[in-house]
């Protein structure tokens, strides 16, 4: 970042931290005052506009500017850079008025508060990726901008907040992936095909799909579950034949395999091993998954169900068949 913009931010830090509270004229009528905050929005003094309209609401709550004064103190707010208090102030104006002609325009600003809320001075000047923040203002403002669309669907602001969605869904499936392949890194192989399957199942037509079916493949070839790492490899073939991860369509794992071996075996090049944990398919996580494919197998209607194949009883040999050929079965 260029020093002028440290500078930039640093003024502005300075002017707000020493900037003195604005005295109000009590003698101000509620024309008066609402004509002076109109001016300091037009002025953009969002500050100055925001104690006028608090001051005209708390003087004059029965007036005839003072709905007006609440759906303008959220814009005040959302301009002054102050995402919770406009959340708060368009909450407030909801709340009281369910049925006013302009709560769709609250619903709206309510959205594009949470929106801007991880885009303060300092984000504009950092190269920073939008992906791996808390999702956590993405996901209100998603669900914001929902509400409105759904419950008005013909307000002038839909078509924006449509477009806004479709971004938010983008960044909060790419967050997902972000966190599959920390748990890809971290060895943590279960919880990383759960978020895989998750952004497969829940973020259909995003970028991202392609890369849940590849996290997924991965951690289900880390656990030695070869059926299931064989079906979402085809997946993946058969709808993102261009992904990164296939290379003359064979899979290229991202992570490489963790060496678990003890600090001992990695001195002795493997002379001496320790107890050698078991294989991935074995540990309790891996069985744990398996078991959740297999209760929903049995849930199938019977109908739906194969015939399993009959197979000769006793077919386990014991190690004298093996030795012999099976010629003394």
């Amino acid at each position: 970042m260029q020093v002028k913009h440290l500078l930039l931010i640093a003024i502005l830090v300075l002017t707000a931290a020493c900037s003195s509270k604005e005295v109000l004229d009590e003698n101000l009528s509620e024309t008066e005052l609402y004509q002076q905050a109109q001016e300091d929005l037009d002025n953009g003094s969002y500050t100055s506009a925001v104690t006028k309209l608090k001051a005209l609401e708390s003087r004059y709550p029965f007036g005839r500017y003072a709905e007006q004064s609440q759906l303008e103190l959220i814009y005040a707010n959302y301009k002054n850079a102050e995402p919770e208090a406009a959340r708060a102030a368009a909450e407030r104006f909801i709340r009281l008025h369910p049925q006013h002609p302009n709560v769709d325009y609250a619903y709206y600003l309510k959205g594009l508060a949470s929106f801007d809320q991880d885009r303060g001075i300092v984000a504009r000047f950092l190269p920073l990726d939008m992906t791996k923040r808390d999702p956590g203002a993405a996901r209100d403002s998603y669900n914001e901008f929902a509400q409105l669309t759904s419950r008005y669907p013909n307000s002038r602001y839909a078509p924006d907040a449509k477009q806004r969605m479709i971004y938010l869904r983008n960044l909060l499936a790419a967050y997902e992936i972000h966190v599959a392949h920390y748990y890809l890194s971290r060895d943590a192989y279960v919880a990383a095909a759960n978020r895989g399957r998750y952004v497969v199942e829940n973020f259909q037509e995003t970028p991202s799909v392609g890369d849940g079916l590849a996290v997924m493949v991965e951690a289900y070839q880390r656990l030695t579950l070869d059926d299931l790492a064989a079906t979402s490899l085809e997946t993946l073939k058969l709808n993102y034949p261009d992904h990164p991860s296939l290379a003359n369509g064979e899979f290229e794992p991202r992570e490489e395999a963790a060496d678990n071996r003890s600090w001992l075996a990695k001195a002795t090049l493997g002379l001496i091993e320790s107890d050698v944990p078991p294989p991935p398919s074995q540990t309790q996580a891996s069985q744990d998954v398996i078991r959740q494919y297999e209760e929903a197998a049995d849930q199938l209607p019977r109908e739906l169900k194969t015939e399993p194949s009959e197979e000769p009883q006793g077919s386990k040999r014991s190690w004298f068949s093996y030795m012999t050929f099976g010629l003394f079965d």
